[in-house]
């Protein structure tokens, strides 16, 4: 069984309650047949139950009778969601008003369904940009105790099974944060290692990733990666984490055994953690094209519950995947 199955199955065994805020939209409703067909997780559709369940039909899907279908404009928890709102925003000065306004938005309903405990999770994206699907969960869901910063963490399976654990690799972050401090640098590395061990079910071997190695060049941004890592054992001495480390003594033991050769990680890393997003960013979609690798994410991480963003340019099975994944990391959290 691969990873991906092992995910899903995973989900099979502990159900959990995700909701898709967008009803409206082709590809999530495939989806969530999909994953209703196959017993992934308990769905709940925003939208209005008359216009999801004629497109349903209009799609030939069997299954979106058995979802939750929820019309935020219409729902009798709307009064309920809008005390919290107030109560949680009270020093931004929220009214009741304002509050029911946003609870007409699908993104922001979902987000206070998570918050009262009425559902698990959330995946959004198909059909609304990252800052509008993450805006609602920093004002309602917050981060982590301890993590001030979202992060976004991508799978990375490569054809060469020399690299990680047995091809398996894990980059952070490669999709929120454009330039961390030191400090969040180190929680992008301990909220990585959460997801490595609760979605990729490996031991995470962690390299703080620059362009130097163990002292040689000298620059303040190499100095914000040894720092970070410096933070990182705090926060977490149970790490296996090592920086600052160029790319290839991180991956390639002969490369590391060269450069660091008192290290534990080098030439052994399983989980990069990128100085910035933009290297991130670029680093991953190379992998992705050049070395043929399959790339599944992000996973948000970070959350003080699981709430994921999806490309607009995904598929079917990017969100049935990123639905399995979710319910993991609602499972982790429990």
């Amino acid at each position: 069984m691969n990873l991906i199955e092992s995910i899903k199955q995973n989900a099979r065994n502990n159900r959990q309650r995700i909701v898709l805020p967008e009803g409206h939209e082709e590809r999530t409703l495939k989806a969530a047949d999909i994953v209703i067909q196959e017993k992934i997780a308990d769905i709940t559709i925003l939208g209005k139950k008359d216009d999801v369940l004629k497109k349903a039909k209009d799609l030939s899907l069997k299954n979106l009778e058995k979802a939750e279908i929820i019309d935020p404009q219409t729902s009798s928890m709307r009064e309920e969601y809008a005390n919290l709102m107030v109560e949680l925003r009270k020093s931004k000065r929220l009214t009741k008003d304002d509050a029911l306004k946003l609870l007409d938005n699908p993104l922001y309903y979902s987000t206070l369904m998570i918050k009262n405990g009425n559902a698990d999770g959330e995946v959004a994206g198909a059909d609304n940009a990252t800052g509008d699907v993450l805006r609602p969960a920093f004002q309602f869901v917050k981060t982590l105790p301890g993590i001030t910063v979202v992060s976004g963490a991508f799978l990375m399976f490569m054809r060469d099974k020399e690299f990680g654990d047995n091809g398996l690799m894990v980059f952070a972050d490669c999709a929120v944060h454009p330039d961390p401090t030191d400090k969040e640098l180190a929680e992008i590395a301990v909220a990585t290692a959460r997801t490595t061990r609760s979605i990729a079910r490996i031991e995470p071997r962690i390299a703080m990733l620059s362009f130097s190695t163990k002292g040689s060049a000298s620059h303040e941004l190499v100095d914000k990666v040894i720092k970070a890592t410096e933070i990182a054992k705090t926060m977490d001495p149970s790490l296996k984490i090592d920086g600052e480390l160029q790319a290839d003594a991180a991956i390639i033991s002969s490369v590391g055994l060269k450069k660091a050769p008192n290290s534990e990680i080098a030439g052994k890393a399983n989980v990069l953690i990128f100085p910035n997003l933009e290297s991130g960013n670029i680093a991953y979609k190379l992998v992705q094209r050049l070395a043929h690798a399959e790339a599944i994410g992000p996973i948000l991480q970070g959350m003080a519950a699981p709430i994921n963003d999806l490309s607009r340019g995904c598929s079917v099975n990017d969100i049935v995947e990123l639905i399995a994944i979710t319910a993991n990391q609602a499972m982790a959290k429990n």
